[in-house]
């Protein structure tokens, strides 16, 4: 499998080599080639197969990044089954389809009986739909810890997902009604209630630090916000001009702001992390976290545009003979449909799965591949020592893998 998959890959340039023994670096090799036409290919048999085969492209695409990883020169191991994901998946649509049926049946009947109407059905349902996508987020990591080893070890999560659930429901609810300030908060806990049921073999990790800690990582934020509120103040103070500019800049800022935040956060709380003794050290830049992902969009848009632009030149005619046999100008429909129209929609139907796949693929190559690169070259453990001594941990038997993360939509991306 790793072979036709581009194995062996080359070593990335990014990675820095340790002259401390007892400290374990971490090196990501691979080549940004294989890795695209992995996931073009894999793309494409999704496609033929109306999506079952996503299941199997996703383990693919999981081992080839897992292998790429390799902290101390051990590589991860990824041995996820596609099968039982996708007997998961059905599981759970079978679920949720009797759940979400039986309770909307119920909201509705309600809401049309106290409220002549279906507004507070479909709100009340928005509503209850918020815990279950926390809910498939921690039992889709539970999953993915579970089907990973590194030096023969497996990882795992302690089941908790309720408990994350209304936990994140509450600090989220709070995060808003302080208007953000209190954001460090939900995302250190959050993180804690994750990290210190997290297991490496038998050993426990646990995370550190306060949440106090977080706020540096909000400064660009508090500029942004300082920006705008000159532009608002300019704006009220009759200097338009001026209030506009400080206001675009302070939007730009601001993107800065979250992205620099995720990094920065990430660093903070990674750095806070221990499991049987074991610390872990992480450098990653957000400014070239943000340009990854800017320059790998364009990229992907401009490769993409082309297809894009003779998909939207086929529907316009399309729609063009529409509207023209409509209006009885058959005449002009004929050259038209001399063309073919069943040869037109079959031709819009390629192109659009051939932008689907360019789409999957370039990204795959040039923005989360660059972006784990980034990330886990930086990544160092110490003592070396002590991680040698961890030992087995008992196999974690998922009954629907990644299900619930897979029918609400929240496992899609690695």
């Amino acid at each position: 499998m790793l072979e036709r998959d581009g194995w062996p890959p080359a070593v990335s340039h990014e990675t820095t080599p340790s002259h401390d023994a007892d400290i374990l670096t971490t090196e990501v090799v691979g080549t940004r080639g294989a890795l695209f036409w992995l996931a073009l290919k894999t793309g494409f048999f999704t496609v033929l197969t109306l999506g079952i085969y996503r299941f199997w492209m996703r383990t693919r695409l999981r081992r080839w990044y897992w292998s790429a990883i390799r902290p101390g020169g051990h590589p991860l191991e990824y041995v996820g089954d596609p099968l039982e994901k996708l007997l998961g998946f059905l599981f759970v649509v079978v679920v949720l389809a009797f759940y979400i049926g039986i309770v909307n049946l119920i909201l509705m009947f309600a809401s049309f009986s106290l409220f002549q109407g279906n507004f507070a059905a479909y709100a009340t349902s928005l509503i209850g739909v918020v815990p279950l996508w926390f809910f498939a987020q921690y039992r889709a990591r539970r999953y993915i810890l579970a089907r990973t080893r590194w030096r023969g070890l497996r990882f795992g999560l302690k089941p908790g997902a309720w408990g994350y659930a209304w936990r994140a429901v509450l600090h989220w609810l709070v995060t808003i009604l302080s208007l953000g300030l209190l954001l460090p908060r939900m995302t250190f806990w959050l993180e804690k209630y994750k990290t210190d049921r997290t297991f490496f073999g038998t050993a426990r990790m646990d995370q550190g630090g306060s949440w106090t800690m977080l706020y540096p990582a909000m400064k660009p934020m508090f500029l942004a916000l300082a920006v705008a509120l000159a532009g608002v103040a300019a704006i009220l103070s009759e200097h338009v001009p001026a209030g506009f500019g400080l206001c675009i800049i302070a939007s730009f800022i601001g993107v800065y702001g979250l992205v620099y935040y995720r990094v920065e956060s990430l660093r903070r709380l990674t750095q806070a992390k221990t499991i049987n003794g074991v610390r872990f050290t992480l450098s990653p830049n957000a400014f070239r976290v943000m340009m990854i992902y800017l320059l790998g969009s364009l990229l992907a848009a401009a490769a993409v545009f082309i297809p894009f632009v003779i998909l939207g030149l086929l529907l316009l005619l399309i729609q063009s003979t529409e509207l023209l046999a409509e209006m009885d100008l058959n005449d002009m429909v004929a050259p038209i449909n001399g063309l073919g129209r069943y040869a037109i929609i079959v031709l819009s139907v390629m192109i659009y799965f051939t932008i689907f796949l360019l789409w999957s693929a370039l990204t795959n190559a040039f923005i989360t591949y660059p972006v784990i690169r980034h990330y886990f070259s930086s990544l160092t453990l110490a003592p070396a020592s002590a991680a040698a001594r961890i030992e087995q941990r008992p196999r974690d038997e998922f009954s629907e893998a990644e299900g619930f993360a897979d029918a609400l939509d929240v496992g899609a991306s690695l």
